[in-house]
């Protein structure tokens, strides 16, 4: 069907025709991509990547063609290649410009000085002009989870560095928790649990796993103060979450990890998964515990069980 076929009102016979052949809605591409819809407007309207037709009212309707440029324009974010240079790959084979890591790597140095420098309205500015160019499964990748790296690095002995923590991942738990609390006002059905398995508060990997499932429409509960284990069936009786997540940055306590973790997974009514690098130190002693060393593993575990999207969902806003 072309763009002639469609009438005037967007709810007529011809639009209702376009929607049984395949096209899609802009909160449909979104709910189905995992990019939110801002995203894809800045695509259309900054750098011309997709091109939807539009409906005499202004909604836009996506053709199963847009969908697999969009599935292409991810694949080459995911490479690191930056976002203006994805249309000249795709039209015309020409090669990145620079290196899959340079357009990363600077965006990392930016916030690593903002960072530094303890400005907030600069970091603000960063996140907001990345958030709304790229998936949030591609900043987590790409951008976060390696600059959390390079600071973990950075803060070992470094004068200053308890300031800079303290103002990092305050700032990072507020920009995220705002998110998911806009998130889970659009979705409902049961939430996904993420519990602090360890001992500091505000646990950077914690709220990113909470981020991503909240980006594939997933409402999610976060405990990021660590909680007893023996309270952590009376959580779950109270929330009756679809899954639970723990999560831990460090090594383990040994009876945790080798007696209250087996019988909290026995006595757990929902799927449970243990994420962040302490499930990789204690691999072998998890006893067959499903696992994930981090945020973006954890995803992906999550995302072939099939515990994400939302049961129920409001429709949002063209």
């Amino acid at each position: 069907m072309t763009s002639e076929n469609f009438v005037d009102d967007d709810t007529g016979q011809d639009y209702r025709q376009a929607l049984e052949e395949g096209y899609l809605p802009i909160r449909e591409v979104a709910r189905s991509t995992g990019i939110n819809a801002v995203t894809l407007r800045a695509w259309e309207r900054r750098y011309g990547l997709i091109v939807p037709y539009r409906t005499p009212k202004g909604h836009r309707l996506y053709s199963p063609a847009n969908l697999e440029r969009i599935h292409a324009i991810l694949a080459w974010l995911a490479r690191g290649v930056a976002v203006g240079q994805v249309k000249a790959l795709l039209d015309h084979g020409q090669v990145p410009q620079a290196s899959s890591s340079d357009n990363w790597a600077c965006q990392r140095n930016e916030m690593l000085g903002c960072i530094v420098q303890l400005n907030e309205r600069r970091l603000d500015d960063r996140f907001n002009s990345a958030l709304a160019l790229y998936p949030a499964s591609t900043l987590a990748e790409q951008l976060f989870w390696p600059l959390l790296g390079d600071l973990r690095q950075r803060w070992q002995g470094q004068f200053g560095a308890r300031a800079e923590q303290v103002f990092f991942l305050s700032w990072l738990r507020s920009k995220l928790a705002t998110r998911i609390y806009h998130g889970n006002r659009q979705v409902g059905g049961a939430p996904l649990l993420l519990i602090n398995l360890g001992e500091a508060p505000m646990e950077p990997g914690l709220w990113l796993c909470a981020w991503l499932a909240s980006a594939s429409d997933c409402p999610v509960e976060v405990f990021d103060w660590p909680l007893p284990p023996n309270e952590l069936l009376t959580a779950l009786e109270h929330i009756a979450p679809r899954a639970l997540l723990l999560y831990a940055e460090e090594a383990l306590d040994g009876t945790l990890v080798r007696r209250q973790l087996p019988r909290l997974a026995e006595q757990c009514p929902v799927p449970l998964l243990i994420a962040g690098p302490a499930a990789h130190i204690h691999r072998d002693a998890l006893n067959g515990l499903q696992s994930a060393s981090d945020p973006l593993a954890a995803h992906a575990w999550l995302f072939h069980q099939g515990l994400l999207g939302a049961q129920e969902v409001t429709p949002c806003s063209n």
